[in-house]
């Protein structure tokens, strides 16, 4: 950027163009790797679960499918993030019909707004139905009886690859909730000028 062109644009414009840059690079940074290591846990959880033939547990597939979900509007999210970027450098541009126009950047902010809230919707149903299921094989256990002559086999214990399902959750809800501040933050940018 050259000084003149950064005299050139109005003072809010550039605030603005700044805030969707700047904010824009922190949050799809953060939610990719919030979103690979999710994808982790969830890859972990999802071989436990078939090695161990689903179990006899609903609420695992309602779980997995739900916490799925939130995981590809996480990386739907971090690619809004991105489109947050360009559309800071659009707004950089000498030429004024080039911009986007302010009800555009509205519309593109409340999307990412919509998509950070959904992805977070559909994770607390799929922690819901984990956290339902999880419980429930932790009352069905007997207290203090062994687990090798048991009948039903292991997986009506609680396993510690169970738990990667509830830590994939926890990384994805923490994602979508940092693409919702990011968002809120440049909306908030956008409305102070």
């Amino acid at each position: 950027m050259t000084p003149e062109l950064e005299y050139s644009l109005p003072p809010a414009i550039r605030r603005i163009s700044t805030a969707f840059r700047r904010f824009g690079w922190i949050s799809f940074w953060a939610q990719i790797v919030l979103g690979v290591i999710a994808s982790l846990a969830l890859l972990f959880a999802i071989a436990s679960l078939s090695a161990r033939n689903g179990g006899n547990n609903p609420g695992a597939g309602a779980g997995l499918f739900f916490t799925s979900a939130g995981q590809i509007a996480v990386f739907l999210s971090a690619f809004w993030a991105f489109r947050y970027t360009r559309l800071g450098r659009q707004l950089r541009s000498r030429d004024e019909t080039k911009r986007p126009k302010p009800k555009d950047v509205i519309r593109t902010l409340k999307i990412g707004l919509f998509i950070s809230l959904g992805g977070m919707l559909a994770t607390l149903l799929g922690a819901e139905a984990t956290v339902g299921a999880l419980l429930a094989k932790a009352l069905s256990q007997p207290q203090g009886a062994a687990v090798f002559g048991a009948p039903g086999g292991i997986s009506q214990y609680v396993q510690p690859l169970d738990i990667f399902i509830i830590q994939a959750n926890t990384n994805i809800l923490l994602a979508h909730f940092v693409g919702l501040v990011f968002t809120l933050w440049i909306m908030n940018s956008v409305d102070n000028t």
